[in-house]
């Protein structure tokens, strides 16, 4: 504001977005070759990703025509859905950005592969025709917790054991929402919320090294 005539070739604020946005395909590159694919083990699960609240989502423009309305056991949720799958330490493995109606077990071939052996999931992925998809593709044993309608379930103590340690992929997301603010509403274009949602996750994952 005081200093503009020392500076007569300052770049205005829409080409600094411009050039932010240029990099997209860049950071999206990076990101997957920081993903750790070398893990037999995998935990996995969504989360919504709100891109205003509720009350104003039919006025809602940026995303108009895709984001979408979704619903877990928080409720209703319009936006995107981010499914990511991590390994003991926290590690992001596989990332898949969807609308919020997108559900969790359709996802699993973007977010597993031939190196996991066992991914452990909630009820959100107990799908029998997924499970056999899964195994088909990669031979990967899916591990969740029994349907409520199930009276009885064989469960063997490696099993009981992954499921006690499924929380670590909440805390990952609660430490990208509630830390890094992975939510938010301020992008004003689709490529600004990707760009933020990257910029996020790739920030992460530097971290979990």
């Amino acid at each position: 504001m005081y200093h503009q005539e020392e500076f007569p070739r300052l770049p205005k604020y829409q080409g600094f977005v411009v050039c932010c946005h240029r990099v997209i395909p860049l950071l999206l590159w990076f990101l997957e070759q920081l993903l750790v694919r070398q893990t037999t083990v995998r935990f996995m699960d969504s989360t919504m990703l709100e891109v205003c609240k509720m009350v104003r989502a039919n006025r809602h423009k940026t995303c108009k025509n895709i984001a979408k309305f979704g619903k877990n056991h928080q409720g209703w949720h319009y936006g995107f859905k981010l499914h990511a799958s991590v390994d003991s330490q926290g590690r992001l493995c596989g990332l898949a950005l969807t609308p919020a109606n997108i559900h969790d077990a359709q996802m699993m071939p973007k977010i597993l592969d031939k190196n996991t052996r066992i991914a452990v999931g909630d009820g959100g992925y107990t799908a029998s025709v997924m499970r056999e998809k899964i195994w088909q593709l990669y031979g990967t044993i899916i591990v969740s917790p029994p349907h409520f309608k199930q009276r009885q379930k064989i469960l063997n103590w490696w099993q009981d054991l992954l499921l006690k340690m499924r929380p670590k992929i909440e805390s990952v997301f609660d430490y990208l929402k509630e830390h890094l603010h992975l939510v938010s509403s301020f992008p004003r274009s689709v490529k600004g919320y990707l760009l933020h949602y990257l910029r996020i996750l790739l920030g992460y994952q530097f971290m979990t090294f």
